[in-house]
């Protein structure tokens, strides 16, 4: 019997409460757990969904995943991979968009059109990252994208974590430099070193008298 004649495909639609992110590698979205009445289970996400999901959404949360099901009969078991994410009938009114486009596409056509494209900056958003100054770190990039004008251009994505506790808060420039122990003050000498060729003069000095944990993701 051949390879393929030992899975089954099929589709799948369920219901469950957001419990977090399944992220890879520090910062590469996979998968979303799930808490559902049969108990905790994970679904990962296509990948067009990964690039349009939002990473703000909070644990609790009630959505409804339609997908293909994969059974491997070899190994006994079963895999979900989601093609949409929506909010439950319940949360509709609280809970607009979770992922993909506006008007919710077939199965068969679940491609989302990209948008255009933005500069990300991706800041760990759970709670060791968020007790050393998380929040501050955000505040403060937010309102530097504000005084520079470039609320337009970079985007701040919240992520799951980053697999560096001890040394957050933890955060990833659109050029893949990883930074630790950033603290609110340091964000505007960041900000100047990483976008400089937005028109923006580096200021060396100041930069110099904050120094910051980084490194190169592979």
């Amino acid at each position: 019997m051949g390879a393929c004649h030992s899975l089954e495909v099929s589709e799948f639609c369920l219901e469950g409460r957001f419990i977090d992110f399944v992220i890879k590698d520090g910062y590469k979205l996979k998968g979303l757990l799930l808490g559902t009445h049969e108990g905790e289970c994970y679904v990962k996400l296509a990948k067009h969904l990964r690039a349009a999901f939002d990473l703000r959404l909070s644990p609790g949360t009630w959505l409804q995943v339609v997908g293909y099901k994969q059974y491997d009969i070899k190994k006994d078991k079963v895999t979900l991979k989601a093609e949409r994410v929506m909010a439950a009938r319940s949360e509709m009114a609280t809970v607009k968009t979770i992922a993909a486009p506006q008007e919710p596409p077939s199965i068969d056509n679940a491609k989302v059109k990209p948008a255009k494209t933005k500069a990300t900056i991706l800041v760990c958003q759970k709670s060791d990252c968020m007790k050393r100054g998380g929040k501050a770190v955000c505040q403060a990039l937010e309102a530097a994208l504000s005084d520079r004008g470039l609320e337009d251009q970079v985007t701040i994505k919240g992520t799951g974590c980053m697999k560096n506790c001890k040394a957050g808060p933890n955060l990833v420039m659109p050029d893949k430099t990883r930074y630790s122990q950033i603290q609110a003050p340091q964000v505007p000498a960041l900000m100047n070193k990483h976008f400089a060729d937005k028109g923006l003069a580096p200021q060396p000095e100041s930069f110099r008298e904050v120094p910051m944990v980084n490194s190169k993701f592979c």
